[in-house]
C-alpha cells in the first residue's frame, strides 16, 4: 500500500502554526561548518535564511540598516558573525558593497544560486552549492551530546572549535638535550694531588738561618763597630 505523501504533508502543515518557515537542512545543522560557529554567527545565519523566498538566493542582506529592525544594534557583532559564515562557506558574497549606500549581497550555499541581475563579475562560476561540506563530518551522537568528540580533535561545547591537534598530544621536554648541565665537582683531569716527599723548607734554605749582610763572617763583631775603631 503506497504512502500518500501529500496527505502526510497536509497533516504536518495542520499541526503547526500557518505561514512560511525557515528550512535549515540537517546536513547543515550537523556539519562541522555549522558546529564550529559561535552562537552569534548561528543567530546571524538564521537572519540570512529568513530572507530566502525560493527564487532570490544571492540577494540576502547583512547590513546593519537591514538588521536593525531585527534587534541587531552592533555593527561589530554583525561583522564578526559575517566573517565566520563566509569562512565556514555557509554563505557566499555575490555583490561587494561600498559606501555610501550600496549594501553587499549574499547567498546561502545549501541552495543553488538563482539567476539575478546585478551580480559581480565571475560570481556564477565561483559559487559552489554545498561548499560548507568541505569540513570533516560530525557524527549525530557527538552533535547531540554537547558536540563531544569529532574526527580530528575535541570540540569545545561553547565554540565548537577543535582543541586538540589531529596527531594527538605529546609531552615536550623542558630540559637541555644534553642533560641539565650541572658542572662536575672535580676538575676534568681529576683532583690535584700534592707531592708526598716535598720539603716544607725552600730549596735555598730558610731565610732566617742565613747571616745578616752587615756581619763579617769570623770577625765576631758587627761591621759598624769595625768602622768606628
Amino acid at each position: 500500500m503506497g504512502v500518500d505523501h501529500d496527505a502526510k504533508r497536509s497533516k504536518t502543515a495542520r499541526s503547526r502554526d500557518p505561514g512560511p518557515f525557515v528550512a535549515l537542512p540537517h546536513s547543515v545543522l550537523k556539519s562541522a561548518a555549522y558546529l564550529g560557529l559561535s552562537a552569534n554567527a548561528r543567530s546571524l545565519l538564521i537572519e540570512v535564511a529568513l530572507q530566502f523566498r525560493g527564487d532570490d538566493n544571492g540577494r540576502m542582506l547583512l547590513s546593519r540598516a537591514h538588521l536593525k529592525k531585527r534587534g541587531w544594534a552592533s555593527s561589530d557583532m554583525i561583522d564578526k558573525g559575517k566573517r565566520e559564515l563566509l569562512n565556514a562557506e555557509l554563505i557566499f558574497e555575490t555583490v561587494k558593497g561600498h559606501r555610501p549606500n550600496k549594501a553587499s549581497w549574499y547567498a546561502v550555499t545549501w541552495h543553488k544560486l538563482n539567476k539575478l541581475d546585478g551580480y559581480d563579475h565571475g560570481v556564477e562560476k565561483a559559487f559552489e552549492q554545498g561548499a560548507y561540506k568541505r569540513g570533516a563530518p560530525v557524527a549525530d551522537a557527538a552533535m547531540l551530546k554537547g558536540y563531544g568528540k569529532v574526527k580530528g580533535g575535541t570540540r569545545s561545547p561553547s565554540s565548537g572549535a577543535a582543541l586538540s591537534p589531529q596527531g594527538g598530544t605529546r609531552t615536550v621536554r623542558n630540559d637541555p638535550p644534553h642533560g641539565t648541565g650541572i658542572p662536575p665537582p672535580v676538575p676534568p683531569r681529576g683532583p690535584i694531588r700534592g707531592v708526598p716527599d716535598a720539603s716544607p723548607v725552600p730549596p735555598i734554605g730558610h731565610p732566617l738561618e742565613k747571616p745578616s749582610a752587615g756581619v763579617r763572617l769570623g770577625s765576631g763583631s758587627p761591621s759598624w763597630a769595625t768602622s768606628l775603631a
